[in-house]
């Protein structure tokens, strides 16, 4: 009875919700499923933005952000929602990406600006990113995970995070990672032709892209867009683009934009390539930040991913994680207050000390969740340079005692960095060389003194291949300090 009686209910709500729920597809003029309101919409990519910028950093390079900010504009404009509120941003980060929220957010990693060759393929991309935000695919996948969650009864349990990199990663970084469908994936595709081609742009190269799309697949390392995840076949996909790109251009009066290689290259040329060793880097176990002038210790073997926003390890077993970031707090006692000052978490131990030159405070606390698992912490918050910077150290109780000593090294390596070599560590750029005579793309490479270990990477970052001939007077990007 009582079950029959939910079944009642859950039907009555699904009904509900799929008659207030339909909206108007931008696109087809359909009605669609939609659960989050416009107003919704735009205010997640709106708070979800800071945590964006918080997880890569903005690239500095204002120029560079007024072109891409510029060709997105006027991209917005021929597009289905003309109306809304874009906003286009380049953040630092050497993954090859393009990804958009919900509401008119959209975002180029300096990655797969350093591996587009031309303005067309750029707004190729670029068309494609407006597409989601246009035919609101976020929405609809938010929706449909809504209608999941209700279906299967589930309430929504946030853990507890640790430090204030953990609040901001709650605060909508998951949108990142929303998985579209083939089907949204296609139609992005039509309508990123369908916009460039409108502008001129010679969409035919944005299938071309798909090339170097394919190479990075078999490559491999984490470096595939967003936009291609649901889609293993680039090759396929490249045809499709090609035969679109050809009927566009009989549907609108097309008429060629004046664009070439050669300004686009211009344009990156000096744009710093794969990761930055000022923001951080790891050598013999050691991480080492030149920008802020600090070192501590990394454990052997352990996971480890540095942002912006925090430095993040975790042992093979997953058992034991550090986290460390700069916190908020005008003295170390203050910083150490507000993490304390949480019901969830006890004191165990408080201890002012001095470590290598700097003022340090370290707590030992408990947090204790709402369910009742516990999490032993080892903090130590340092004052350096007028910031405050905090290590958390943490692992279930039975577990906690094993990972003292790591924890220990780790926490308490924190010192003022004075190596030279270390402080000076300049990061690889995209540097535009000539090619001084017709030859062969890999015999050009060797002509410019180019290892022969980088010419695989060379000939996927030029979009050509090694034995591909290329004439006198080509521009080859080229990596190098």
């Amino acid at each position: 009875m009582h079950s029959m009686l939910c079944l009642r209910i859950f039907s009555a709500t699904v009904v509900l919700l799929c008659c207030s729920a339909c909206a108007t597809d931008y696109v087809t003029g359909k009605k669609t499923f939609i659960l989050v309101s416009e107003g919704k919409e735009m205010a997640m990519g709106r708070e979800a933005d800071p945590s964006i910028v918080a997880q890569f950093g903005l690239y500095d390079n204002k120029p560079l952000g007024a072109f891409i900010d510029g060709i997105g504009q006027e991209t917005a404009k021929v597009s289905h929602r003309p109306g809304l509120e874009y906003t286009f941003r380049v953040v630092d980060s050497p993954v090859v990406n393009a990804f958009a929220l919900p509401g008119g957010w959209v975002y180029f990693t300096r990655g797969i600006l350093a591996h587009f060759n031309s303005e067309d393929e750029l707004a190729g991309v670029m068309g494609h990113e407006i597409g989601h935000v246009v035919a609101r695919h976020g929405a609809e996948q938010m929706s449909k995970q809504q209608l999941a969650g209700i279906g299967l009864g589930l309430g929504t349990l946030v853990s507890k995070k640790v430090g204030e990199y953990g609040k901001l990663a709650q605060s909508g970084l998951n949108l990142i990672f929303l998985s579209y469908g083939r089907a949204q994936e296609s139609e992005s595709d039509r309508l990123g032709v369908e916009y460039s081609t409108k502008l001129g742009y010679d969409s035919h190269k944005m299938a071309a892209f798909f090339r170097t799309i394919g190479a990075l697949s078999k490559k491999g390392g984490g470096s595939i867009p967003t936009f291609l995840s649901t889609h293993p076949d680039p090759g396929q996909r490249e045809k499709t683009v090609h035969k679109l790109a050809d009927e566009w251009r009989q549907k609108v009066t097309y008429s060629p934009r004046n664009t070439s290689r050669a300004d686009y290259l211009k344009r990156i040329e000096g744009i710093v390539y794969g990761d930055d060793p000022r923001q951080g880097f790891v050598e013999k176990d050691i991480f080492y930040h030149p920008e802020l002038r600090f070192q501590f210790p990394v454990p052997a073997g352990w996971a480890f991913q540095n942002s912006p926003a925090a430095v993040q390890m975790m042992d093979q077993s997953k058992k034991g994680s550090i986290q460390f970031s700069p916190t908020k707090g005008k003295t170390l006692s203050e910083a150490a207050d507000a993490f304390v000052a949480s019901p969830e978490i006890s004191v165990i131990s408080r201890t002012d000390r001095s470590i290598n030159s700097l003022q340090a405070l370290l707590v030992e606390s408990m947090l204790t969740s709402q369910q009742g698992e516990k999490l032993k912490i080892m903090s130590c918050f340092y004052q350096k340079d007028g910031s405050i910077y905090v290590f958390h150290a943490f692992a279930a109780p039975a577990d906690f005692e094993s990972f003292r000593p790591t924890f220990r090294k780790v926490t308490e390596g924190f010192s003022p960095l004075t190596n030279q070599a270390a402080l000076n560590k300049k990061p690889n750029r995209i540097r535009i060389r000539t090619a001084t005579r017709d030859e062969a793309f890999a015999a050009a490479l060797r002509r410019l003194g180019m290892a022969a270990a980088s010419h695989e990477e060379l000939a996927l970052l030029n979009g050509v291949g090694l034995q591909e001939n290329i004439k006198r007077g080509f521009l080859i990007k080229v990596i190098a300090p």
